[in-house]
């Protein structure tokens, strides 16, 4: 959101209320999605071996299922509600892509068919979390879409799915005794490792070029500034293991803010 509110800024463009609506609408997406896991993990037995991710509060027995899928549908709905205000400011194409969203988040450990049990998550989780939540924010605040939008997504995105691939590191054993098939459980640990390394990389790699090609101007290149904040979390994800992997999650999370405020500044200094 702070990436796509950011170009929207440099391209004069930037609509305050539009980007907190924005802001909101991924908030309560992310509070959706997690409150889905934490039911839909439990219900098919994905929670009773984990012992190193944060407390879950339907395996924990704290509330109950139904209250769970209450709040999960409460979420979506006013994210949905937003979505609709959205869409009278921007056009109906932001009707079937926020609807898009919500089910990607529900379907990721719910359905017929839980796209985080057959090694889809890391794919969807850089459509919904990085490419449609840059570009849409831009595109509810221009009005339009260019190279600038999607190509500014794409790092973002990257640094974003890295959150995912820590959490399935850390919880490798325990998915693969309850048959979550993730990256991590169908190609090893060593693979997860390589696989964080190469979206961190990728994503401050890619930004050189696309400068250079004008997609970008130059100033997006303050966001290599975070590269200390990168390299302190690969070193957590390549040293450690099962619980102390938390700190890399919370400070993948941490860069990914990070590497968006400094674009955000990048962009602002050099129009």
């Amino acid at each position: 959101m702070v990436a796509g509110s950011a170009l929207a800024l440099h391209d004069r463009a930037f609509q305050p209320l539009i980007a907190l609506a924005c802001l909101a609408v991924a908030l309560l997406l992310q509070i959706g999605s997690n409150l889905a896991n934490d039911v839909f993990d439990f219900e098919r037995g994905a929670d009773a071996r984990r012992s190193h991710g944060p407390l879950r509060v339907t395996q924990s027995g704290l509330l109950p299922p139904a209250e769970v899928k209450t709040g999960m549908w409460t979420t979506f709905a006013l994210a949905g509600l937003i979505g609709l205000g959205l869409a009278l400011r921007a056009g109906w194409v932001v009707l079937p892509v926020g609807a898009a969203a919500i089910l990607a988040a529900i379907a990721y450990t719910g359905g017929p068919f839980p796209l985080g049990y057959y090694g889809l998550g890391d794919l969807f989780v850089f459509l919904f979390f990085g490419v449609t939540c840059v570009a849409g924010t831009y595109f509810v605040q221009a009005g339009r879409l260019g190279p600038a939008a999607w190509w500014t997504s794409v790092p973002v995105g990257l640094i974003i799915v890295g959150i995912l691939v820590v959490n399935n590191l850390r919880d490798l054993e325990s998915d693969r005794a309850a048959g979550k098939h993730t990256l991590a459980v169908l190609f090893g640990s060593r693979f997860s490792r390589g696989e964080y390394l190469a979206c961190l990389g990728a994503a401050f790699v890619c930004l050189p070029p696309l400068c250079a090609a004008g997609v970008l101007p130059w100033g997006a290149l303050l966001a290599w500034l975070a590269l200390p904040l990168a390299w302190k979390q690969a070193r957590i994800v390549f040293t450690q293991e099962g619980k102390t992997l938390n700190a890399a999650l919370g400070g993948t999370g941490q860069l990914a803010l990070a590497f968006s405020l400094l674009l955000l500044v990048g962009l602002l200094l050099v129009p």
